[in-house]
């Protein structure tokens, strides 16, 4: 799982076990360890929950997705999930979580675990 953060934006990319995963448990997590404190990021569906949204509590980032949603997602051709969340200060936090795609030019990853691009098939 990567996550990207650029001001309010938060992308998060999945590869394809951790999309398989998440359609079985509703569930999956990734931690950062830093010197004095670890940074945890997660993504989780509940059924309650009617669009896509995040909580930043205890080092822990939390995109939540409606349970229904994610039906099937895995075998879909489906990419991902956005949403643009209203914040009090009159700002707005965007939100994707896409699943992982193989970079278009190699830049030394391991990316046996990623969905084939889409701009390099034929």
């Amino acid at each position: 799982m990567k996550v990207r953060i650029k001001g309010n934006s938060i992308r998060m990319r999945i590869t394809k076990t951790e999309v398989f995963q998440f359609c079985k448990t509703g569930y999956i997590q990734e931690e950062t360890q830093f010197i004095n404190s670890t940074f945890t990021y997660a993504l989780i569906s509940e059924a309650d929950v009617l669009e896509m949204t995040a909580t930043f509590e205890d080092n822990k980032l939390t995109i939540v997705l409606p349970l229904g949603s994610i039906e099937d997602w895995e075998n879909s051709k489906k990419v991902g999930f956005s949403n643009s969340i209203s914040l009090t200060d009159g700002k707005k936090l965007s939100l994707l979580v896409e699943k992982d795609f193989t970079c278009l030019e190699d830049r030394g990853e391991d990316e046996s675990e990623n969905y084939p691009n889409p701009k390099l098939q034929h």
